[in-house]
């Protein structure tokens, strides 16, 4: 089990909930399923952080979406897979921010493809370059 893993599995949990609100909670279970150990405490960190954190995340994630552009106009996929990059960048800072976008822009290859995946990375990269004032903002 790795911690892409993880990741990969939270995007698809979360990816759940937004499309399929009312979604049978089984359909997540069965997701969580496939992770195991260690692996399952930093699933569940980055589910349940997205839920807790949303009302900080979005608004922070709206400022370094294109100009024009809202988060909501977004797939629900690169949705997920921003908001898991930026829960990691925001209340994990031992995790190193260089390895959080590297993770959101192969993942986001694999769902979205590569142009979207550069479109991730762009917005992910403004981000991490404030991540000391966004991190006061949010305490």
């Amino acid at each position: 089990m790795s911690r892409r893993l993880s990741r990969e599995i939270a995007i698809q949990s979360l990816y759940q909930q937004d499309v399929h609100p009312e979604a049978d909670l089984q359909m997540i279970r069965e997701l969580e399923k496939k992770v195991q150990g260690e692996d399952l405490g930093f699933y569940r960190f980055l589910v349940q952080g997205v839920k807790e954190h949303h009302p900080k995340i979005d608004p922070i994630l709206e400022r370094y979406v294109k100009e024009g552009w809202k988060l909501s106009r977004l797939s629900a996929v690169d949705r997920a897979v921003l908001r898991v990059a930026t829960l990691e960048l925001l209340y994990q800072p031992e995790t190193p921010s260089g390895a959080v976008l590297n993770e959101a822009v192969e993942l986001s290859k694999a769902f979205s493809g590569m142009e979207t995946s550069r479109f991730i990375n762009g917005i992910l990269g403004k981000l991490a370059k404030d991540l000391d004032q966004l991190r006061e903002e949010i305490q």
